[in-house]
């Protein structure tokens, strides 16, 4: 089941990659058409995306290798390396963006508006498509890139709003004004996944997993006088891992200890833990650990 989730989500940014690609093209030509500078820095943010979802096509498919000597873990991690580095490339993007858009507030340029709105449509069908085929994701590496997706179909959805009112008024200010509020809007949703995927590289505790309570239902097993040194980390945001210490009231033999150990397992299996690690002690063992 683990495999088809990848190969999913492989061949779901590969659409993805395809489309942003074609897109870009259709946008940088229809940018220097209409003399739109909200659509030339779309198109610029396009083309940064490009490259971006290429890696995470690569970076998907390479996550899904097997455990070896390099990686003892796998390759699970290299899918939320394509996410990194989506998100600095959308934050560089959008501070170029910035950079070109707000002196324009000041003295914009003129704008084909009819064409802005006919790109704008072509725009909201494109990302459209893309976002409802990305939207089954679960790999923080997916829901990235459908980020990415839907920031252009509301991006796409301003510009057509703008470019009808700049049909009827004489208001060029909309397009430079449009290319400063989806730079912003992007800024803030990547600081949101950026933080997330910074969480889970630097070991994070699992969003929605308390440790405190894996150790109070633990100790509901009758062998068990004390649990220490309990440490729970995700691989990519869905493979969750956990370490921990069981002191054991007394000897017990290989086979007690089994069921034991499974008891255990049981206990914390609604918690989405897909790697246990249990280590037995006895109450007279000293933790080796300079935190138990």
């Amino acid at each position: 089941m683990g495999h088809n989730h990848h190969h999913h989500g492989e061949g779901n940014i590969k659409v993805a990659f395809f489309l942003n690609l074609g897109f870009t093209i259709i946008e940088i030509i229809g940018g220097m058409w209409t003399n739109s500078l909200a659509i030339l820095s779309d198109a610029l943010h396009d083309l940064g995306d490009s490259l971006s979802l290429g890696l995470s096509w690569y970076f998907q498919r390479l996550s899904k290798k097997g455990r070896d000597n390099t990686f003892s873990y796998g390759y699970r991690r290299f899918s939320l390396l394509g996410a990194v580095i989506n998100s600095i490339v959308l934050v560089v993007g959008s501070i170029f963006i910035l950079s070109e858009a707000i002196p324009q507030l000041v003295d914009p340029g003129n704008a084909n508006a009819e064409g802005m709105m006919y790109l704008a449509i072509l725009g909201v069908v494109v990302n459209g498509a893309a976002v409802l085929k990305l939207k089954k994701g679960t790999s923080i590496n997916e829901k990235v890139v459908s980020l990415h997706l839907l920031e252009d179909v509301l991006g796409w959805v301003a510009v057509l709003i703008g470019s009808t009112v700049m049909m009827f008024f004489d208001l060029p200010v909309i397009d430079p004004l449009l290319s400063v509020l989806i730079s912003a809007f992007i800024l803030f949703n990547v600081y949101k996944n950026l933080k997330k995927s910074l969480t889970i590289i630097l070991q994070g505790t699992p969003k929605g997993l308390s440790v405190e309570q894996l150790r109070e239902r633990l100790k509901d097993l009758k062998e068990v006088t004390d649990i220490h040194d309990c440490h729970s980390w995700t691989m990519d945001g869905e493979y969750n891992v956990l370490t921990i210490h069981l002191v054991l009231d007394q000897d017990y033999p290989l086979s007690k200890l089994a069921e034991i150990k499974q008891k255990a397992k049981s206990l914390i299996k609604d918690e989405s833990i897909e790697h246990i690690t249990i280590e037995f002690e006895s109450e007279e063992e000293h933790c080796e650990l300079l935190e138990c």
